[in-house]
Formats: C-alpha cells, structure tokens, sequence
C-alpha cells in the first residue's frame, strides 16, 4: 500500500482540487513544464496577478484568496502552496513573526499604536532537484515595489509600506532558481517549518484580542487596502520620513 507525499497533498486549506484552482492550472498549461519552468510561472503568477492586499484572516483557503485576487505573505503563500501542488511541486510552511514597524504606513498612522508588536509571518520553501529553496519575494507586486523604489531612492535598507529589506532598488524577488526575499529583515521569531498551513495555524495564530480582531476585519484591513490600492496607482505618495525614523531592533532568522 502506497502513501500519498505529505508536501503534494491537499488540505482544507490548501483545496487545489476546486474547481476554481483546477481550471486555472488547466488553462495556463502548468502540468506540461519542467519543473524549473513550472515553479517560474506559478510563482510570478501569485506576485504579480494576485496583488499585494490584506484579506479577512490568515488561514482562509487558496481559493479564497485566488477569488479575493489579492493577498499578503501568508495568504499569497497558501495560494503559492495549493498551486505547486497543483501541479506536482512539493513544498512547505516556514513561519515566522516579524516586527510591526514593517507594516507601518500601510497601517494608518492613527491605529498603528493598537497594532500587535508582533505580526504572523512566512514564506515558502519548495524542492527542487533535491535543494530546498525559500521563495518569500512573491509578496508585494511589481506596480507596488516601484512606487517604494521611486520614493525612497536616497536609501537601500527599508522596513515599513509592507517591505524589509536591504536592497530596495534590487530585492532578490525574481524567479531565478535562488532563494527570494522582500521582507526577511524584519523577521523577530522562527517557527520552523510545517508540512501544511493547516498545521501552522494550529499552533500559531495572530494574538489580536476580540476588540482589535473585530476592527481589523471590519475596518481596518479595508482602510489598509485602500491605501495600499492609492499607493499602487500613484494617488498616495508613501511619507519618506517613515523609514529615516528610527525602527526598534529586529533581527533576521
């Protein structure tokens, strides 16, 4: 009796069997590439055509955030996950939490305060040809990356408007066979890795408290997304004097 690969099944969350992710994979031809080929295409799939966005939770399902068309590092990652086992690609969970001060200026100044220290985090680790490679540069879109990079072209480190990183004109977020990374230094904690995010969730969750998980759903992700969205189209220029402020110590994993 043979056992299905833990890092090729599917999950609750990870539900790339629904007719929505099977259809999409079908369309774009994924299944015929070489693997190199198929981690490219799928992986600039999720950081361009799913948009950098706030969804309701971390934990919702990879059709969910495909359906929302937009995502942040955990839910993108979920859809990144559902798609390589979509098409045969194993891969894992590698979570983290990082700093709050990464997400400051897309979090309004005026709730910035109320947000928790700490943000759940991850990015993905796939096989390929036997190495493990850490793909976490699928983050922010390409329309997004640039409005930072023309803003804040007097400085190469960055940790705020959803960024952490020490080469802003260059982030290492393209397909390349490497690892890609657009917010690892703000990483503050490891968690090591999970088959599933469905594992991950079960032991790590973000700590809001009822109050604040109510005004993040409700409002606040919604006023987050707006100016995410007016930042992408060039309505709302970043403050520059966010990232010359001082940022509490973070450290890379």
């Amino acid at each position: 009796m043979t056992h299905a690969d833990p890092l090729l099944t599917a999950t609750p969350i990870l539900d790339f069997g629904t007719a929505s992710i099977a259809r999409l994979i079908a369309e774009r031809g994924w299944r015929d590439l070489p693997n190199r080929d198929k981690i490219g295409v799928v992986y600039d799939f999720v950081r361009n055509e799913i948009v950098f966005g706030y969804n309701r939770a971390d934990d919702i399902s990879a059709s969910e955030v495909l359906s929302d068309g937009y995502g942040q590092c955990n839910t993108k990652g979920t859809l990144l996950m559902a798609l390589f086992r979509g098409v045969g690609i194993k891969c894992r969970i590698h979570g983290f939490s990082i700093h709050k001060g990464l997400q400051r200026g897309v979090v309004p100044e005026l709730v910035y305060p109320i947000a928790p220290d700490e943000i759940l985090h991850s990015w993905i680790e796939v096989e390929l040809n036997g190495t493990w490679i850490n793909l976490e540069g699928f983050i922010l879109d390409d329309a997004f990356l640039k409005v930072l990079q023309s803003t804040f072209t007097d400085r190469e480190s960055l940790c705020g408007y959803g960024a952490g990183t020490d080469c802003l004109s260059a982030p290492p977020v393209e397909w390349t066979g490497q690892d890609t990374y657009i917010q690892d230094t703000g990483i503050v904690q490891d968690f090591g890795t999970f088959d599933t995010p469905d594992a991950f969730y079960a032991q790590h969750e973000q700590k809001f408290g009822r109050l604040r998980g109510w005004l993040y759903r409700n409002i606040i992700r919604h006023w987050m997304n707006a100016r995410v969205q007016a930042f992408r189209a060039g309505r709302l220029t970043p403050n520059a004097s966010i990232a010359h402020e001082p940022q509490e110590e973070t450290h890379a994993a």
